[in-house]
C-alpha cells in the first residue's frame, strides 16, 4: 500500500489554493520538494534569487493572485532579500517556502543549514514560520496562505526542513476559501458624505493599494460623480486613475511643502489606498500645512501613523463603493484640467522624447513595466498611462532590481496584453539574469536582432507550429524535465531528481545545451531592451546556454 506522504498532502493543498506556478532557484535541500514534479504543475526556473522573486512580483501583482516562490536555505533567501524588501513595500502575496537541511543534522549546525530561519526575513514578511513537525508543513502552507492574501496582502515566509516532504502522514488537508476585503464603518462614511456635501473644492488622492484592489473604475466614477480633481499619492506603485482624464491633475512629489503647494486650492482631500503621504526627502517644510484630512486604507498602520486626518479603515474596493453609494452627484465646477506639456524636440535623442515616442505607439491595453527612477519624472510628464487595470507596475521600495524580472513577470501573468519594460542600464544590470528565463519559458515573440529583444503580441508562427507537434507541451508554459542533475550530491541513480535543468546528454549523463525549442532565437522579453552585445556574441550565448541551470557545486 502507497502512504501519503506529506509532499502528496501539500500538492493537494496547492492545487485547491491554485497555487500550481511556482517561482524558484533551488538546490540540494529543495530537491525532495521538486521529486515526481506534476504535469499540471509550473515550475519558472530562474538563475538568481533576486530576480526570482521580482518575477514572482510582477506576476502576482499583475494575476492579483498569491504565487508560490521556491529558494535555497539562507543563501537563496538572502540573496533574494532585495527583491522580498520590493514585495513587502508592493503589498505582494508571495509565499517564499525555503529549503532547510535535515532535522536530524540541525542540532549539529550543518552545511546548508539556516540558523533560527524565520527570523532571517523578517521584518519584511506578515508571518514567517519552521513548522514544529513534518506533518505541520501542510497547515503552516495554508497559514500562509491566507495571512499572504488577507488585506494588507503581503509576503510570508515557510522554512522546510528536506526530509520533512518524505514523511507519512494521515491529517486531513482542509482548504478554506481566500479572505474577501471589509466594508467601511458606517457612521465614518455619513460623516466623509456629510464632508464633501459642504466642500466647494475636494480632491482625491489615490494611491497602488486601489489598482491592486480592481477599484479603479469605480475611483473614477466617484471623482466623476464629486466633480473632484484626481492626483497620484508620492511613489504609488500602480496607476490607480487614468492620467488622460479631464480630472487628473498630476502627481505629488514626496516633499511636505511640495505636497501642501499642490494640495493648497483644496479645502478638503480624501486619499484612497495610500499613505497620507510618503515622503523622500526633507526641505526643513515639515509644518507646511494640509488641508482637512480623510483616509481611507484596509492597512492599520498607515491609519496610525498618519499625522492628521480621520481613518476609516476599509478594503479600496468596498471602501469607495460605500462612498459612491451615499454621495450624490455634485453640481459644484470641475477643477482646470492639467496643463500637459509640448511635443518634445526630435532634434536630440532625449527621454523626453523617447517617453512621448513610446506613448503614441502603446497599445490601449499596455501594461508598462517601469525601473527609471532618475526620470520618473518625466514619464509622468510624457508618457500617460491609460488601462484601469494594471496599467503600470514599479517598485514601492526604491530598491532597484525590479524592472527587468517585472517585464519577465507580467508577461507570464497576462499573455494577452503588450507589456514593456522600460528600464534604465544601470538598474537592468540588477536583474538582467530575467533574460535566461524568458527565453526558458519561451515567450513568444519575432526573431530578436543581435542584442536587441522586442515586444510583439501573440505566439511566433512557427513556435505554434512545434506546439502541436510536441506531445504533452502546454503553450506558453514550460514543465520540469528529468534533468539527470545531481544538485551537488553524490553521482548514482539514487541521487538523481527530477527536477529544473538542461537535459542531460544520452552519452555523458552531463547537462547538455538546450536545442530547438530551447535555441534563444525565438525569445519574447516584454521590453524594448537594447543592450551593447560583443561581436562574438553568438559564441558566447551558446557557452550560456550549455551553461544551463547548474549552478555552484555549494548548492
Amino acid at each position: 500500500m502507497i502512504k501519503r506522504t506529506v509532499l502528496d498532502a501539500t500538492r493537494e493543498l496547492l492545487r485547491e489554493l491554485g497555487l500550481t506556478t511556482v517561482f524558484g532557484n533551488p538546490g540540494t535541500t529543495e530537491v525532495p520538494f521538486l521529486t515526481d514534479w506534476p504535469d499540471d504543475f509550473e515550475y519558472v526556473l530562474g538563475l538568481q534569487e533576486a530576480a526570482v522573486v521580482a518575477m514572482a512580483d510582477a506576476y502576482a501583482q499583475a494575476t492579483r493572485q498569491a504565487v508560490l516562490v521556491n529558494l535555497h536555505s539562507a543563501g537563496g533567501v538572502g540573496h533574494g532579500l532585495g527583491s522580498l524588501f520590493n514585495a513587502y513595500r508592493n503589498r505582494t502575496p508571495l509565499i517564499v517556502v525555503a529549503g532547510q537541511q535535515n532535522r536530524a543534522l540541525l542540532p549539529h549546525d550543518p552545511f546548508l543549514g539556516a540558523m533560527e530561519a524565520p527570523e532571517f526575513p523578517k521584518p519584511y514578511v506578515k508571518w514567517s514560520i519552521e513548522p514544529a513537525t513534518a506533518e505541520d508543513v501542510p497547515a503552516a502552507l495554508a497559514r500562509a496562505y491566507h495571512v499572504a492574501t488577507q488585506a494588507p496582502s503581503g509576503p510570508v515566509f515557510v522554512s522546510v526542513p528536506a526530509d520533512d516532504w518524505t514523511t507519512t502522514t494521515e491529517r486531513p488537508i482542509i482548504s478554506r476559501p481566500r479572505i474577501r476585503g471589509f466594508a467601511p464603518d458606517p457612521e465614518a462614511i455619513a460623516e466623509l458624505t456629510k464632508a464633501l456635501e459642504n466642500a466647494e473644492r475636494p480632491a482625491i488622492v489615490v494611491g497602488g493599494a486601489v489598482d491592486h484592489d480592481e477599484a479603479v473604475v469605480e475611483t473614477v466614477a466617484l471623482a466623476e460623480r464629486l466633480n473632484a480633481g484626481v492626483w497620484v499619492a508620492p511613489m504609488s506603485y500602480r496607476c490607480s486613475f487614468p492620467e488622460d482624464h479631464e480630472l487628473f491633475q498630476g502627481f505629488l512629489d514626496p516633499e511636505r511643502g511640495a505636497v501642501s503647494d499642490a494640495l493648497a486650492a483644496h479645502d478638503l482631500v480624501v486619499v484612497l489606498g495610500a499613505p497620507a503621504f510618503t515622503y523622500h526627502v526633507d526641505r526643513g517644510r515639515g509644518e507646511a500645512p494640509l488641508p482637512p484630512l480623510f483616509i481611507i486604507s484596509d492597512d492599520e498602520q498607515i491609519l496610525a501613523r498618519a499625522f492628521e486626518g480621520t481613518g476609516i479603515r476599509a478594503t479600496p474596493k468596498l471602501g469607495i463603493q460605500a462612498l459612491l453609494d451615499a454621495v450624490e452627484p455634485s453640481t459644484r465646477e470641475k477643477p482646470t484640467p492639467r496643463q500637459t506639456p509640448p511635443k518634445p524636440s526630435k532634434d536630440k535623442l532625449t527621454a523626453e522624447y523617447v517617453y512621448s515616442t513610446l506613448a503614441d505607439l502603446l497599445p490601449d491595453n499596455a501594461i508598462v513595466v517601469e525601473e527609471t527612477p532618475s526620470h520618473r519624472g518625466i514619464l509622468h510628464e510624457h508618457l500617460p498611462i491609460k488601462p484601469t487595470d494594471t496599467g503600470f507596475l514599479t517598485m514601492a521600495s526604491g530598491t532597484l532590481g525590479y524592472g527587468v524580472p517585472g517585464a519577465v513577470g507580467a508577461a507570464l501573468a497576462r499573455p494577452e496584453r503588450k507589456v514593456v519594460g522600460v528600464v534604465g542600464d544601470g538598474s537592468s544590470m540588477y536583474g538582467i539574469q530575467a533574460l535566461w528565463t524568458a527565453a526558458r519559458q519561451e515567450l513568444p515573440g519575432d526573431d530578436p536582432d543581435p542584442g536587441q529583444l522586442r515586444v510583439r503580441g501573440g505566439p511566433h508562427p512557427r513556435r505554434r507550429d512545434r506546439r502541436r507537434e510536441a506531445p504533452g507541451h502546454r503553450a506558453g508554459r514550460h514543465r520540469l524535465r528529468d534533468a539527470g542533475v545531481e544538485h551537488g550530491l553524490p553521482r548514482g541513480d539514487d541521487h538523481r531528481a527530477v527536477g529544473p535543468g538542461p537535459r542531460p546528454h544520452r552519452g555523458t549523463g552531463r547537462p547538455a545545451p538546450d536545442t530547438g525549442a530551447h535555441q534563444g532565437r525565438h525569445v519574447r522579453q516584454d521590453a524594448v531592451l537594447t543592450c551593447r552585445q560583443p561581436k562574438n556574441w553568438k559564441r558566447r550565448w551558446r557557452c550560456w546556454r550549455a551553461a544551463g541551470s547548474s549552478s555552484s557545486a555549494g548548492r
